[in-house]
């Protein structure tokens, strides 16, 4: 499969929107897959991502998610569905759903909270590739995780035909990407899956971002990834040092290491005037401090980049 062509550079993890009773909104999620879509903002959405709380939402909301993004979205776009889940059982289940639905491909987290061997990770998706046709995308988050997939596991799962690709959050070990691409002799791409380290991912091979900051800043950050491809090196790195200020900001003023998604859905408010910043506890809402912060920020970009020749 050719990855890129299939799903391009922009792999954006859509948000999910709550009611004031933290219910699951699927009218706006609608509303945002198309302004996303509309934006161009990205080559292909994915759904329940760690950016849409799929950690929050229950299996019966999830499934549902992907329902109503696929009926408002059709074939405009690639769909990815997040299907990653603590037991293998559930993620099995929740990626026949999404191959049901009509779904492009499932993204899978490493399994998280047991703390599997390397063994158990390979186990892993080695069942849940033989229970599906969908491509599947490997998702390695230590960060989050507390353990990341080693190379040597990257390799041996890359000889199951389909498994296609890699997204690692590589600021925890910005080299990764070198060894997943040599361990898998090529056979898997790697995108980036954190914002801030999407050139040194191009420099090593990667082929791409899962983009959070996608949902504010597609444009830049394409224009970011085309000049890098096509030798414009200058530009690629004033674009990334625009775009740096952004991706931070989605910490809120502390600037502290956490999960950024309510900054994310602050941002997308802000810019599409969709009410969408509410998060699900133990996630909080930002502030009002928090958003005038991170409109500043947008703002400033904004204007950097208009006038960038």
């Amino acid at each position: 499969m050719d990855i890129v062509k299939k799903f391009g550079r922009i792999l954006l993890p859509m948000i999910t929107p709550f009611n004031e009773d933290f219910s699951v909104n699927y009218e706006i999620a609608r509303k945002v897959a198309s302004y996303l879509v509309e934006k161009n903002y990205c080559d292909t959405l994915i759904v329940a991502g760690t950016t849409g709380e799929f950690h929050s939402i229950s299996f019966e909301e999830r499934v549902k998610l992907f329902e109503e993004i696929k009926d408002e979205v059709g074939d405009k776009v690639p769909l990815i569905a997040g299907t990653g889940a603590v037991t293998t059982k559930e993620t099995i289940e929740l990626t026949k759903e999404a191959e049901k639905l009509g779904y492009d491909a499932a993204m899978i987290v490493v399994p998280y909270y047991c703390h599997p061997t390397q063994e158990g990770i390979y186990q892993h998706f080695k069942e849940i590739a033989k229970k599906t046709s969908l491509p599947l995308i490997i998702y390695n988050i230590p960060l989050f995780v507390n353990m990341s997939i080693a190379p040597e596991t990257v390799g041996r799962l890359s000889e199951i035909d389909n498994i296609v690709a890699v997204k690692d959050e590589a600021g925890l070990n910005p080299l990764q990407t070198s060894e997943f691409i040599k361990k898998s002799k090529g056979r898997l791409s790697v995108y980036s899956g954190d914002d801030v380290m999407v050139l040194q991912v191009l420099s090593q091979g990667g082929v791409g971002v899962v983009s959070g900051g996608a949902h504010v800043v597609g444009d830049i950050i394409r224009d970011m990834i085309d000049s890098f491809l096509t030798g414009k090196t200058e530009r690629s790195i004033k674009l990334f040092q625009l775009l740096y200020d952004v991706f931070k900001s989605f910490f809120g003023i502390s600037d502290t290491r956490v999960n950024p998604t309510p900054g994310v859905k602050m941002a997308l408010e802000i810019e599409s005037g969709l009410p969408v910043s509410r998060t699900r506890l133990p996630l909080l809402t930002y502030s009002e401090e928090d958003r005038n912060f991170i409109k500043e920020i947008l703002e400033k970009a904004r204007k950097a980049y208009s006038e960038l020749e």
